[in-house]
């Protein structure tokens, strides 16, 4: 069914092509086919143009829809660049649909219409002056950045908010230092060096009347801030800490003469504390935060725009971050580049970044666990703090350790990033020792970011070799004294060396017991161990013999080692004492092991120690009795331990008169029984 002529006929809007010669500008007319013509409902006649081939058949007038005022059809309209003094011609004139070009609202709700210095009405778009005077009344204080309003989202408003707001408070609290204080000598405090009590210093007294100048009110009201903003989104963070930065630079200190008040009273001293906080903070944020592109730029203009003052200059181009696509830093973290330099235009170009930088690359790089573009970035990135990048460089181990490449781990401890740097082992701790050792015999790594994480362990590679392992193990001890000199550090190599390969997911190792091998090897052993050791002090590459690696059982190995330390005294009596005090520590857990593991292993335990030819080492098995003696409710297997010391004869052994006492009064309150 074909439609009526009255269901074909729809509104028309008229827009023209060419907005650069059209004197409307921007504005809209509605042409309604359907409204009939107020005086006469005639048609007009055609007109025809022969030239454009345009037939106009019926004309009215449109609609008017709302417009700014300079495109007012009802009202001319006179454009001048910045005249503000008081409306133009008929400026002032407006229709109902007429708009603010400054307030973006009806223009006869706007305040400052024709108000002189200001008259809005004067506003077009057609001028530098008052396109700045719109973006100002839109985006607020936020215009100081260069934003484009469609950059400006609620984040960057609220910043900008609470930002006019402290920069109002902020010029009170300023002005009032400009003020001073006067004070006379009887309560002025000495500014000289060495300070003397009020009142005795004669050059400080000479000024009677001096003005103290104390800068601590801004500072505090500046400190309140920054811990404001902290809380806040990164957006509006930014913008705050931006903003504030240009403040405090303008400050200037009305003093003629130095004033030492500290670091919060004088301005020269609390200016450069703020601004490192603040570029500090926004050195990470620039790294961490995924600002886009043009508002990353934005941003580090505006700091470069800032007139630092002369104490500040060291600030100057704090915020030239890399971004994160620049080349030479892609470079770097994929593996192409391993010096992190390059030559550009002549020059060489170094990877050159503050240390507040590199950690927040690395906590990126962390999170998403890209433990190969850590290293890579480490061991190319160059500081100026060389202190705080040895300690990030001192984890390059560990992050090899995750991702799964042991042995580049383990030589990494050993050899320094570049030559004028020692070792990461130089400054290893017991419990680092502790947890690489069992990352190397595991092929397991922490579950954490960092290696003193608890928690779970994970699977990461296949772990090292045993003869690697011993061979790097040693090397640590002999490159780190306080590890050499340390027997938990001994006991750690004996117990991991003595446990199985496989570990708990909470990190326990599990513990391996295998058969003694026969007394020849052991002399072997003993032959071959000293020479190595030599070895080992004095190169680097070493190759141990492969019948070392044969099956030990874990009380004869003990045995072999507890004789050979009383060749050292001052090892042998570290290590009883370590042991001593574990088991005063460990009382309740070593009875509760002993209940599981039952008479024949505490007694071959026991007699180890009590049959040692140092009297010191047999004080641990002294010890040890002596627990179980006084917790017999808890070792019902106490009796059949009384029958293991007879059948091994131990009654009847010279062991020293101690011992020999100490045994027999504990077999005889079995027989008393």
């Amino acid at each position: 069914m074909r439609p009526s002529k009255k269901e074909e006929e729809q509104n028309i809007i008229l827009i023209s092509d060419d907005e650069a010669e059209s004197t409307l500008g921007s504005s809209v007319l509605l042409v309604d086919p359907l409204e009939k013509p107020a005086l006469e409902e005639e048609k007009s006649e055609e007109v025809v143009d022969e030239e454009c081939d345009l037939v106009v058949t019926f004309c009215k007038k449109a609609n008017v829809m709302p417009h700014a005022r300079y495109d007012c059809t009802m009202h001319p309209f006179e454009r001048t660049e910045c005249d503000r003094c008081s409306p133009l011609g008929k400026n002032a004139d407006i229709c109902d649909q007429c708009y603010c070009y400054i307030c973006d609202k009806l223009a006869s709700e706007c305040e400052n219409w024709t108000v002189p210095a200001l008259c809005h009405c004067n506003a077009h778009n057609k001028s530098k002056f008052w396109k700045d005077q719109r973006d100002f009344a839109l985006a607020g204080i936020l215009v100081m950045f260069n934003l484009e309003l469609a950059d400006i989202d609620a984040d960057l408003r609220h910043g900008g908010d609470l930002l006019l707001k402290f920069i109002q408070e902020l010029s009170v609290e300023y002005n009032k230092y400009l003020a001073g204080e006067e004070m006379l000598h009887t309560q002025h405090e000495c500014f000289c060096l060495p300070k003397l009590p009020p009142g005795q210093c004669d050059v400080c007294r000479s000024r009677s009347m001096e003005v103290v100048y104390k800068y601590s009110g801004v500072f505090t009201l500046v400190t309140r801030f920054l811990n404001q903003a902290e809380k806040e989104n990164p957006k509006a963070t930014a913008v705050m800490f931006l903003g504030a930065a240009k403040e405090i630079a303008l400050h200037k200190d009305p003093a003629i003469n130095w004033q030492n008040l500290g670091h919060t009273a004088s301005l020269k001293i609390a200016v450069p504390c703020l601004l490192q906080r603040i570029t500090t903070r926004l050195q990470r944020m620039l790294v961490l935060c995924d600002f886009p592109k043009s508002l990353h730029e934005k941003f580090v203009n505006f700091f470069q725009s800032i007139s630092l003052p002369c104490h500040c200059f060291g600030f100057s181009n704090s915020l030239n971050v890399m971004p994160w696509d620049h080349v030479l830093l892609t470079t770097v973290l994929k593996g192409q580049n391993v010096t992190g330099q390059r030559t550009l235009r002549g020059r060489k170009v170094f990877l050159w970044e503050p240390l507040p930088v590199i950690e927040a690359r690395m906590e990126k790089l962390v999170d998403k666990k890209n433990y190969k573009e850590v290293v890579r970035y480490l061991r190319a990135v160059k500081c100026n703090d060389t202190k705080g990048l040895r300690h990030l460089r001192d984890k390059i181990p560990f992050y090899l350790c995750k991702s799964g490449d042991f042995l580049d781990a383990a030589h990494s401890l050993l050899f320094p990033v570049n030559s004028l740097a020692c070792c990461t082992a130089c400054r290893l701790t017991p419990f680092e020792y502790e947890v690489y050792l069992k990352m190397f015999r595991t092929g397991s790594v922490p579950g954490g970011k960092d290696i003193l994480d608890p928690g779970l362990w994970i699977a990461a590679g296949p772990p090292l070799k045993d003869g690697v392992l011993i061979k790097q193990a040693l090397k640590l001890l002999y490159c780190n004294m306080s590890l050499y000199r340390n027997p938990k550090c001994w006991s750690t190599l004996i117990m991991i060396l003595g446990s199985s390969n496989f570990l708990e997911k909470s990190g326990h190792l599990l513990p391996m017991s295998l058969k003694e091998p026969p007394l020849d090897f052991q002399k072997g052993v003993l032959a071959a161990s000293c020479g190595l050791l030599k070895e080992l002090k004095a190169k680097i590459n070493v190759s141990l013999p492969p019948s070392i690696f044969s099956p030990q059982n874990n009380f004869w190995a003990l045995r072999l080692l507890l004789d050979h330390l009383s060749y050292e005294e001052n090892v042998l009596h570290g290590t009883v004492n370590l042991i001593l005090r574990d088991l005063h520590c460990q009382k309740a857990t070593m009875l509760k092991l002993w209940q599981n593991l039952g008479p024949q292993y505490v007694g071959e335990f026991l007699c180890l120690f009590l049959t040692c030819r140092h009297q010191k080492m047999q004080s641990i098995g002294l010890f040890s009795l002596n627990i179980i003696a006084e917790n017999l409710h808890m070792c019902p297997w106490a009796k059949h331990l009384c029958n293991f010391f007879h059948n091994a004869g131990l009654r009847h052994l010279p062991l020293g008169t101690a011992a020999h006492h100490e045994v027999s009064k504990f077999i005889n309150i079995f027989e008393n029984l």
